[in-house]
């Protein structure tokens, strides 16, 4: 059982910057592919960013490549998402998504992850 816990969110103008935080329990963390995904209001949720266990790979969306960067201290069992250039179309609630694996790599799937965080706000203003 894995519970996690964001940090971070917030209103910010557009063009500003906004640092995630995701504290991660037990002391399997680093079996833990990470994810951040978002879910606008009104639409489907979404991923943002993903990292592998061991934090070597990582997977962004299109619509963040460049803007976002995922990054993760498995000493610390927590997992960030620093946001650089944040626009309005970035607004939603974010979410931190833990996915046991085997495989040295980052997962994209929602369907892969089994463990998700409550949710942090993340409004960006014009």
């Amino acid at each position: 059982q894995v519970q996690l816990v964001e940090s971070g969110g917030g209103l910010v103008q557009a063009g500003g910057s906004l640092r995630l935080s995701c504290a991660a329990s037990g002391r399997t963390f680093s079996s833990y592919a990470m994810g951040w995904f978002r879910q606008a209001l009104g639409k489907e949720r979404e991923i943002v960013a993903s990292i592998s266990r061991n934090g070597g790979s990582t997977y962004y969306a299109d619509s963040v490549k460049g803007r976002f960067t995922i990054s993760r201290d498995n000493a610390k069992n927590t997992v960030y998402l620093q946001m650089n250039s944040l626009q309005p179309q970035d607004t939603a609630v974010y979410y931190c998504a833990a996915g046991g694996t085997v495989w040295p790599r980052p997962l994209t799937r929602r369907y892969e992850y089994e463990y998700w965080g409550q949710g942090t706000q993340v409004t960006v203003s014009s």
